[in-house]
């Protein structure tokens, strides 16, 4: 991972070298902008802090890569919520991103806790969201997060992603936004991606979670990149963002995040 983030680092640019108008815009006013202190992140930063106390445990049912910080069966939400969970900046970027492209369909692979899935759920109120997670035990305690915060929009759909993912997206017309937390091996992240190839269009955004992770990780990155679909795909290091947009030149882009 570190030798991956020097490289990384050696090639990201900022917005000022960008030959790209859509890519430009993005970057300057959706990606790069935060702030943190936004009223709709209030009540999901103080649930966080809650998690982050929560001595309560579960037993762990892993049908992915595993965790490479805890692997134990049975874990404290705290170490959950501290370990697994994706920093709370990739969750207002999702939002933001979210509330750009106005998406109304969304499909979020990994549930865990649920912070990250009411990110997006605070970002569209109104849209269908349905979120993927393997394990019945994180699965409940996300449940209750999002009854906490009164986010009725939300659909958790339990057990293996591998079954579940494409007999519920037959029941949608199509995918806006998706976000792919699951399975972080190569075979599971290439079929995820193009399971919901098939209900994604020109407007649809895609976010892949830990790019740079592994070797497969990184394969399967390089391979959803190269996609004949695939019109514009964005390395920020921790996650890589990818466009359908027909009416792009196909280009690649590491920026700085």
């Amino acid at each position: 991972m570190i030798r991956a983030y020097i490289k990384y680092l050696l090639k990201a640019r900022d917005a000022h070298s960008l030959h790209s108008p859509f890519v430009f815009d993005l970057y300057s006013t959706i990606i790069r902008p935060d702030n943190p202190e936004e009223q709709a992140f209030v009540p999901i930063h103080a649930l966080q802090q809650e998690l982050l106390k929560d001595d309560h445990r579960i037993q762990i049912t892993d049908f992915g890569a595993g965790s490479r910080i805890n692997s134990a069966r049975e874990r404290a939400i705290r170490d959950i919520a501290k370990n697994s969970q994706k920093p709370e900046r990739f969750g207002r970027l999702m939002y933001r991103l979210i509330r750009r492209f106005g998406s109304q369909v969304i499909v979020d692979l990994g549930t865990s806790l649920g912070i990250t899935t009411l990110h997006e759920a605070a970002a569209a109120p109104s849209a269908q969201i349905l979120t993927f997670e393997g394990c019945p035990q994180t699965a409940a305690v996300a449940a209750r997060n999002f009854q906490k915060l009164n986010r009725t929009n939300v659909e958790i759909i339990t057990g293996n992603i591998d079954q579940t993912l494409p007999e519920r997206l037959k029941t949608v017309p199509k995918v806006d936004f998706a976000f792919f937390d699951a399975n972080h091996r190569y075979e599971p992240t290439v079929r995820y991606f193009e399971t919901c190839l098939s209900k994604a269009h020109n407007d649809t955004c895609f976010i892949f979670d830990d790019i740079h992770w592994s070797e497969e990780m990184e394969q399967a990155w390089a391979t959803i990149k190269a996609h004949p679909s695939v019109t514009v795909s964005i390395d920020l290091f921790y996650i890589g963002l990818v466009f359908f947009r027909s009416q792009q030149p196909k280009q690649d882009f590491i920026l700085t995040f």
